[in-house]
């Protein structure tokens, strides 16, 4: 399955309300060879998936976000609508139980290290791989 853009580079969506945070992640996972689409939010992030959800691969989001939704409900919804997209969820508070992320999703705890990151994603993309 050929991509247009930027030739296998599996295509990651970073969903992060707070900039800093979602710069330096973006940056980050670019750095490692992926194609970052960004969202300030679980409404935009909705508004990426329908218009590129053939695209992308894996949905990388935090839990807290303001918006009509937050982190836990969006991976939900995503993982109802896009099954194949892959779930890494993210949050500096409590961690969600492992039944409470959709499909084979993941948890990462923040502040996370970006090969953490990177290391999971990979993961994450040779599971839908398969």
């Amino acid at each position: 399955m050929a991509r247009d853009s930027m030739e296998d580079a599996p295509v990651v969506l970073l969903v992060e309300d707070e900039p800093l945070v979602r710069m330096t992640a973006a940056d980050e996972l670019e750095e490692a060879d992926f194609q970052v689409l960004e969202a300030a939010n679980a409404d935009v992030a909705m508004a990426v998936l329908e218009a590129r959800s053939d695209e992308v691969q894996v949905l990388f989001t935090d839990v807290h976000m303001p918006g009509s939704m937050d982190g836990m409900e969006l991976a939900e919804q995503v993982h109802a609508r896009w099954p194949h997209v892959r779930l890494l969820i993210s949050s500096g508070y409590a961690q969600p139980a492992p039944d409470e992320i959709p499909d084979a999703g993941r948890f990462v705890p923040k502040p996370y290290r970006a090969a953490t990151i990177v290391r999971q994603i990979h993961e994450l993309v040779h599971m839908t791989e398969r």
